[in-house]
């Protein structure tokens, strides 16, 4: 059965459920800056305050207001005028879209739910990989573990499936990374990568690995070009993280790709 059919409702349907999804999905966007930020740092996530990274200023309750506070403090610390990273707006912005779409797509039910925390899992790792080059285990193994669970008892892809999405996922990547390896003799593809796709494989099923891993050629093409024509330099050893390209993959693949596959198999 595909993850499309299922889903029982956990929140009531109504004219104000996407308004609702809008809001939940700023407010976790919120989240995910400070999972980013306190990662890349070292900090704990639940201690101290939120500050500003650049004078230590601690934020006020309507300095946290996600976007909101970034427009009416016009993106600069009250305290020191430092300017804030362009991140915070942009990630709260995807989060709350993330969440929009799926409303749309999905109404109030179990899938709606799922899809939302496992994309903002798939945005703050991929923020993480943009800045580090590092797709943390912390994160990628708890995840896999997860998305193998809610594959087969919340999304009813069934255990089999999730498990063979899985191992299909990670398995073809490990043999992409050994197989670059042995023939440019350096590593291609990083080890969190496979992680990801396990991820991503048991959350969807081993159907949906043609096309998210299609979406993710197609987008890291796309950066790749603009990188090679800015840092010229560098020619073809420019270093581009692969995971948020995966990660946006996957994204585009619970959005649209099984209508996209029915629409080629027609």
């Amino acid at each position: 059965m595909s993850f499309i059919e299922v889903g029982e409702k956990v929140f009531s349907d109504g004219p104000g459920f996407e308004i609702l999804a809008l809001a939940l999905g700023l407010v976790l966007g919120s989240f995910a800056n400070v999972c980013i930020h306190r990662f890349l740092s070292g900090e704990s996530v639940v201690a101290p305050r939120s500050k500003c990274p650049s004078c230590g200023h601690e934020l006020a309750w309507w300095e946290n207001i996600p976007l909101v506070s970034f427009l009416v403090l016009r993106g600069r610390c009250r305290s020191c005028r430092s300017a804030i990273s362009w991140r915070y707006p942009l990630v709260e912005a995807t989060a709350g879209l993330w969440s929009l779409l799926l409303a749309f797509k999905f109404g109030a039910g179990t899938a709606w739910l799922v899809f939302v925390l496992f994309g903002l899992l798939l945005i703050v790792m991929s923020c993480i990989d943009l800045e580090s080059f590092l797709l943390p285990d912390v994160m990628t193994i708890p995840g896999a573990a997860l998305a193998l669970a809610a594959g087969s008892l919340l999304l009813d892809l069934g255990w089999q499936a999730s498990l063979l999405g899985g191992v299909a996922g990670a398995g073809s990547f490990w043999l992409l990374q050994k197989g670059y390896k042995l023939i440019k003799g350096v590593e291609g593809l990083g080890t969190g990568d496979i992680k990801l796709m396990f991820l991503l494989g048991a959350l969807l099923g081993w159907r949906a690995l043609p096309l998210v891993v299609f979406f993710a050629a197609v987008s890291g093409l796309a950066v790749s070009l603009v990188f090679l024509r800015l840092q010229a330099s560098q020619g073809l050893q420019t270093a581009i993280p692969f995971g948020p390209f995966l990660s946006l993959g996957g994204m585009l693949y619970i959005l649209c790709g099984p209508e996209i596959w029915s629409w080629y198999i027609s």
